[in-house]
């Protein structure tokens, strides 16, 4: 397992054990491709005592193109460094990861754009290791609304889409989508539903923030939310784990501690608040995202989220939950 880890996280020696032992789900890391090395920075999750990682191998932002590219460049960066990470195909192995003490690593998609409007990339996405997926990368496209666009709904290729996850065996994700989409998904999907990195827009207004509607329709799939790291959605201090607990707390007086876990959303580099913003403004107005950004909880944080938790008085099993049992019965429930 850990034993040839540091477990040296600055945190109690409660917390440390707890920790060590429990299974440390993060459902989104934001590494979106330019070149497979960029994997090498996946050594800061598995220092952090964190078992599982889902990255982004692509976004709305990108061609299809690319993001097939990065799926290949990322499986291949994986089966040669057996040393470190396993690919995963099947939820056990996650637990041969764990034991081995090795990351899981699998993929997601952050938008349909990736399908090309055709149904099949589904399924060829799933035996290439991507196991969720969500419908608009903050901007409208075939499948559905984003969250910074007009909100059209679930359209019709959407429903198609949906089902064929379904079939498959894919995690529909809701994250970056507009409101009516993302209800028009919950209600359409015949598995369990999530949002693998969002906020309570009740406690921040931040339009990639969720409604506490959408948080119980989510939880009543038998779904979870994770709450994310990326600090312009959490709150006026920014990237802190005090915020990460306030949208923990808030979620779990909703819909109780097994519909809540985290996507930390973290990046492999750092953004400085209030530098010129340099991306597109298609995707990221002006109005949500006024500079370049406000930085990310990163995966160090990952055990201060267990201490803070214990802070707080969550009993272990909770905390087992929403640090990774909660995904992984999504996963068991869903995958195939």
């Amino acid at each position: 397992m850990r034993e040839n880890m540091t477990t040296d996280w600055g945190i109690s020696e409660k917390a440390t054990a707890l920790h060590a032992s429990a299974l440390v789900w993060d459902d989104h890391g934001d590494f979106a491709y330019t070149k497979a090395s960029i994997l090498q920075g996946l050594e800061r999750w598995r220092a952090a005592g964190i078992d599982y990682l889902s990255i982004n191998a692509g976004y709305g932002v990108v061609p299809w193109t690319k993001t097939l590219e990065g799926v290949s460049q990322f499986r291949h960066w994986i089966r040669t460094h057996p040393e470190s990470l396993v690919q995963v195909e099947t939820v056990e192995d996650i637990f041969r990861a764990r034991r081995e003490g090795k990351l899981a690593v699998t993929f997601d998609l952050e938008g349909m754009n990736a399908l090309n409007g055709d149904i099949g990339m589904v399924d060829l996405y799933y035996r290439l290791g991507v196991r969720q997926m969500l419908f608009a990368y903050n901007r409208n496209n075939l499948a559905g609304g984003g969250c910074h666009d007009e909100d059209i709904g679930l359209t019709e290729f959407g429903r198609q889409v949906v089902a064929e996850m379904n079939r498959v065996g894919m995690v529909v994700d809701c994250s970056h989508c507009a409101y009516k989409t993302s209800r028009e998904a919950i209600e359409a999907s015949k598995a369990p539903v999530i949002f693998s990195h969002a906020n309570a827009r009740k406690l921040w207004d931040h339009e990639r923030n969720i409604w506490d509607d959408q948080i119980k329709a989510c939880a009543a799939t038998g779904g979870v939310i994770g709450i994310t790291g990326v600090g312009r959605f959490m709150g006026p201090r920014g990237p802190v784990v005090e915020h990460l607990v306030e949208h923990i707390d808030h979620m779990v007086e909703l819909v109780g501690p097994e519909h809540v876990g985290f996507g930390m959303d973290s990046v492999l580099h750092t953004h400085k608040p209030n530098q010129p913003f340099t991306r597109s403004r298609e995707y990221w107005p002006e109005s949500q995202y006024p500079d370049s950004g406000s930085g990310y909880v990163g995966p160090e944080d990952a055990p201060h989220l267990t201490q803070a938790l214990l802070d707080r008085g969550y009993v272990e099993k909770d905390i087992r939950g929403i640090l990774g049992e909660n995904f992984l019965r999504v996963a068991k429930q869903v995958w195939k």
